[in-house]
Parts: C-alpha cells; structure tokens; sequence
C-alpha cells in the first residue's frame, strides 16, 4: 500500500479549499472541553528504524518456549500455513465492506461459505458474518431477543465467561435491560432449580406480562468447561414464551458436543478456527438463529443467486448495519464483519472436513481427560466440579492458585488461570485447558512440576 504524505502547504491549500483557516475550525461543533488540547501521552514520534526496533522488542516479550495451558475463551489450536497462504492474497488481505455487490463476488462468496459452515456446525437455519468476537456477538444476541421479546427481563448463567458478562452489563446499563444471574451448581452447570424458580415467578396474568423474561443465557462448553444441558434449559425457556440463548466459546467442541439446535439463537467465537491467540484478536464474533427471526439478526447476509445468463452469483441480501440503512432502523451499530478473520474460519473449516475436525475434538477430549487423571493423583489435587468437561475442566489446589503458578513459571509453565478473583468462593481453583497441541510429554511434566511444587512447605 502506497503511502502518501501531506506537506505543510499541501494541507493548507486544502483548508483553503473547503473555507477554513485550520484544522481546528473543523471541530468546532464539539464544546471546546472535550477536544484535545495538547499531545497524547504517548511516546514518540519514532522514526521507522526505531519503530521497527520497538515491535521487535515486544516480539522478544513472547512466551516462546512456554508451555500454557491456559484457556478460558482464547485457544491454542493447530493453524496450517494453507490459511495464512489465502488470506494474505490480496484481493483479500485489502477488501472491504462489499458495498458493491456485483463486484465483489469473491468476498461474497466467502461469507457465503462461511454462513453455510456456521449453521451446519450450530444446526440453525441462518448465520450472520460476522461480529467482533464472542463477548460483542453474546450481547448483540441478548439485543436481538429484547427485539424478539418486547421484553427486557434476562436470566444469564453465572458459569457464562465474566467477561463476556461485563460487555453485556455495559450495553445493559443504558438500555434498561435487567440482568438477573443464575448461580451453578456442584456440578459446574447452571442451577436448574433456580432457573425453574426464576422462570416459575414469571408466570402469570397480566400483571406481571412485563416481568416475563425475555430469554435464558447460557454458555456451553461454559467457563469452568463444563458442557450445559441445553435442550433441558431451551425447554423451559420455552415453557415461559421465552427464548434461550447459548453462547459457544470454543468452537472445536461442536465436533464431537451435540450443536445446540434446540437454541433460538447461538452466539459463538470462531477464533477456535484458523486463528492464533495473537494477543487477544482480532478474532471473529457470529450469531445463528432460526429464519423465521432473520429480519431482527444483525450484520449481514450474503445470499447465492444466479445472473442474467443463470450463472451461480452472489448478492448482499440483508444488511441491517446502520451504515446500510436508517440509523434508527438498524439493528447494530457494530461496523465490520471481521471478514478477514471469517474467511481464515472458512479455509480452516474446509481445509479440516467433517471428520477432520471430529478428529480434532477427539483429541482435545482424550487430552484434557488424560490431564485430569495425571493431575488428580498428586495429593490434595481434586477436581472442583463434577460436570462432563471437552477440554476445559477446573482443579482444586491445597494452596493459592498464583502461588503456584508462579513457581510453574520458572520452569516455564503457565499454569491454570485463577478464578478466584471472578469467584471469591474458588481461590484455589484454576480452570486448566489442554488442546491437540500439548504433547503428552509436556502434561506430565507439568504434572510432575505441581506435584513437586505442592510437596514443598511454604
């Protein structure tokens, strides 16, 4: 991409041009207190050698060498060069929004494709491309129900990702939505019993339509990676008129995990598919549903059609983005669709194959259970919840969690992530993650690294 610098003179000519004396008059209907003043708190400006230096100097900061077993949302899968070969063409690699349909096909095309994926995987009807990435696409999904509902009562797992809950809280505040948490069980699933009671309590005349919940929330596999029993949870929910919403942080799980087709709509983290952790994104954010609520999902859906001459085309045949229609009829504001990242999901996907990805998921399983075995045999080492787990489950340690953790650093482990300052009740559990990519080798030398770490006095 070709960069072209403004000269002093240059950007005054321009100021000239459209009648005003600089760059400042041009905010002038922000109330001068919020504009800024001075310059950032930022280092620089550097110069590209020592820029180049800076970036090499983080890259120096990576956890090479490590071996993590951490999870919780982000995953360390096996990536082929395939997909990083394709999206780096740069008919792709630069793209943008498809505003321009007919000439766009190949773009349009891919998000086709991965549409198609998404809802075989998920076992909805449509799916949309995309969002930002799991905890945008949990929330915009609870919106979608409000929409769906004309209620604003939600009922949410406590066991769905804390963080994804703080993105929703924040959308919620200023939105009037209630957000109302079910706890979890000793099993690490949603509390049945309070759910039924929660649900129960909006049953009713008139009185209390406007109590009704508009959905359940929940997540599966959930944080602690325990596997939600969905169709039970969306029955009730539907018991109630209401909908049930099951978000899917690790996607690889709906390889051999039954998809969740009993949910009215799926909000998921394709990250799992084709992209690095990379320092937390960009991943790529996606909502599922069934048809019939189409008109309410937000982004965009790319649609197969045939031209003038009955050759196979692609068109935009929904964009409900505000940059699409009238800002009031729109139904997100989100402004990209990460399509760089969902086409990395789609040659993942199609790289993979049915059978290859129920492969990938048998090993995450047969590894993360063979972790669990090695881990609970070292003394005082038990499992924290009782729950069927993929390859996600959660230890419980004699002793503090980050105590641990930073001796494991040492021998450059990076071990469970705590979860006690989410869950003040299990400060010394650690929810531990294994996936295709961790040798058996290296889980019994972390095991053997916590067993002798624990056999240490304080």
């Amino acid at each position: 991409m070709r960069y072209l610098p403004k000269s002093p003179s240059e950007r005054q000519e321009m100021l000239e041009t459209i009648g005003v004396r600089s760059a400042a008059d041009l905010f002038h209907s922000i109330p001068e207190k919020f504009r800024l003043t001075g310059p950032l708190a930022i280092p620089g400006p550097l110069s590209e050698a020592e820029l180049i230096q800076y970036f090499r100097d983080r890259a120096a900061e990576n956890s090479q060498g490590y071996t993590s077993f951490l999870g919780a949302g982000v995953y360390n899968h096996l990536r082929s060069v395939v997909t990083d070969a394709i999206i780096q063409r740069g008919e792709f690699l630069t793209s943008y929004t498809p505003y321009q349909a007919e000439i766009s096909q190949g773009t349009l095309q891919a998000i086709f494709e991965f549409q198609t994926l998404i809802c075989e995987l998920t076992g909805q009807e449509v799916a949309n491309a995309s969002m930002w990435d799991g905890s945008t696409a949990t929330t915009e999904a609870v919106l979608m129900a409000e929409r769906l509902t004309g209620r604003r009562r939600f009922l949410v797992a406590q066991s769905v990702h804390p963080e994804y809950r703080q993105v929703l809280a924040t959308y919620a505040r200023n939105l009037g939505i209630g957000i109302e948490l079910i706890g979890f069980t000793a099993s690490g699933q949603i509390d049945m019993a309070a759910l039924e009671e929660a649900l129960r309590g909006s049953e009713g005349g008139d009185a209390v339509q406007e109590m009704r919940p508009a959905a359940v929330v929940v997540q599966s596999p959930n944080f602690f990676g325990v596997i939600e029993p969905v169709a039970r949870i969306a029955k009730l929910a539907h018991a109630v008129e209401a909908l049930a919403v099951v978000a899917v942080a690790e996607g690889v799980s709906l390889g051999i995990v039954r998809p969740p087709a009993e949910a009215d709509i799926v909000a998921m983290e394709a990250q799992s598919f084709g992209m690095a952790p990379s320092y937390g994104g960009p991943y790529a954010g996606v909502i599922a549903t069934r048809e019939k609520y189409v008109r309410q999902l937000p982004g965009r859906l790319a649609g197969e059609t045939t031209d003038a001459h009955g050759r196979r085309g692609f068109c935009l045949t929904l964009a409900t983005r505000e940059q699409h229609i009238r800002r009031e009829r729109a139904t997100s504001n989100i402004c990209t669709n990460q399509a760089l990242c969902a086409l990395a999901a789609t040659v993942h996907l199609c790289l993979l194959g049915k059978q290859g990805l129920r492969e990938l998921a048998e090993q995450n399983f047969s590894k993360a259970h063979f972790a669990a075995a090695e881990l609970t045999k070292i003394p005082g080492v038990t499992r924290a919840l009782t729950g069927p787990v993929f390859n996600e489950f959660v230890i419980r340690l004699p002793r503090s969690v980050r105590m641990v953790n930073a001796q494991l650093l040492r021998e450059k482990i990076i071990g469970p992530l705590s979860l006690g300052g989410w869950y003040p009740h299990l400060t010394k559990c650690g929810v531990v993650c294994v996936t295709e990519t961790m040798p058996r080798g290296e889980i019994e030398r972390f095991a053997a690294a916590v067993k002798r770490i624990l056999a240490t006095p304080v």
